[in-house]
């Protein structure tokens, strides 16, 4: 077998096996409005917010007064 023969199952095997790493969660804030984000939000202990990256790829920033719950989605 040559390299491009065992190359290509390899890259699909290893882009399956990120994609499965990200877990979509649930960020609803105080007023009710709900964000759906590809991974856990990162909360900045420094300024108090949290910044999240959104499904459709829109950069979120919210102060954490606003948010209510962070749940992994069912």
């Amino acid at each position: 077998m040559n390299i491009k023969t065992l190359g290509l199952p390899l890259a699909v095997a290893a882009f399956l096996a990120l994609a499965g790493c990200s877990t979509q969660t649930v960020v609803t804030l105080q007023n009710g409005t709900q964000y759906l984000t590809k991974d856990m939000p990162k909360a900045s202990s420094k300024d108090g917010f949290y910044e999240f990256e959104d499904i459709s790829g829109a950069k979120v920033r919210v102060k954490a007064d606003e948010v209510a719950t962070v749940r992994k989605e069912d």
